[in-house]
């Protein structure tokens, strides 16, 4: 896969499509890789008309690692901002999302459809908020806003998230089987074979647990951004799980309600995660989203 330097670090990235369509920039959530939007969703994307760009945030993947930074004490960051005291993070969201557009000018792309998931959703979020003329749609997927009125997912699911993966192998894709089983739409079937080819190539890719937990610190710094993300002027579409256990669908209600003008699509059985029955719905409404904002960039 190609790679480009970009706002100081390497990002690794990927595409599908004709590069002469309108661009969507794909931002994946916390610890996955540019593969969390797998070949064959890009695919329903780039038939629709898109030239569909996906990559390694920093820290995920072979993008630039910031193992200098060390390894921040997660929990211990949740107490603090939980009291309301600072919580000073490796990097920022603002960083994360200045990374994304530096990969949009390094491919000489003006302005681009932007899309993410989880923490992706809120780069995302970023992304429009700081660079509005870059921004000609903006899609947050099973994301929220950092209000911290909304409910929290459910205890078990957290714990599976945030429990350290053990480094073997094996070990370490048993574990995030049952991170996966945690968070699953419940409305879907299990889908195992598909999971444990995913985590064994995320596994023999890039194995960098260090560098998720720098990115959960970044979330937790980045706070309440409901002011930031009442100032977005790109059209929005917020996608979320009415079944999401990890980031509850009164998140996805609240971003809506946050961001003006928003359309929100709920997606009945959908959990924290994009099992393939919901691929052809969400590709679909990306590019319907896409081709009502104006469609074409620069």
């Amino acid at each position: 896969m190609p790679h480009v330097t970009a706002n100081g670090i390497r990002i690794e990235y990927d595409t599908f499509g004709d590069a002469s369509s309108p661009a969507l920039l794909l931002i994946a959530g916390n610890g996955a890789q540019l593969f969390f939007w797998e070949a064959g969703f890009c695919g329903m994307l780039a038939e629709a008309g898109l030239f569909v760009i996906r990559f390694d945030n920093r820290d995920a993947g072979l993008s630039t690692k910031f193992d200098g930074a060390g390894v921040p004490d997660i929990m211990a960051s949740i107490q603090a901002a939980m009291r309301g005291e600072p919580v000073v993070p490796p990097y920022t969201l603002d960083d994360m999302a200045d990374d994304a557009v530096g990969l949009l000018d390094a491919l000489g792309i003006g302005k681009a459809h932007v899309c993410g998931a989880s923490m992706g959703g809120m780069i995302a979020q970023v992304v429009a908020c700081r660079h509005p003329e870059r921004v000609l749609s903006l899609t947050s997927i099973m994301s929220g806003t950092g209000n911290p009125e909304v409910p929290m997912g459910k205890p078990e699911a957290i714990a599976a998230v945030v429990a350290p993966a053990p480094e073997e192998r094996e070990a370490y894709i048993e574990h995030n089987l049952n991170v996966w089983r945690k968070i699953w739409s419940p409305g879907f079937p299990f889908e195992e074979e598909r999971a444990r080819a995913f985590l064994e190539k995320s596994r023999d890719r890039s194995f960098c647990p260090q560098g998720m937990a720098r990115q959960n610190v970044a979330v937790i710094a980045g706070g309440d951004r409901r002011r930031a993300l009442a100032s977005i002027t790109a059209p929005t579409l917020v996608i979320h799980g009415a079944d999401d256990p990890l980031m509850p669908v009164e998140a996805g209600k609240d971003t809506a309600r946050v961001i003006p003008g928003a359309q929100l699509l709920v997606i009945d059985g959908m959990g924290h995660d994009m099992p393939k029955g919901v691929w052809a719905e969400i590709a679909a409404a990306v590019s319907r989203h896409a081709r009502q904002s104006g469609f074409a960039g620069s």
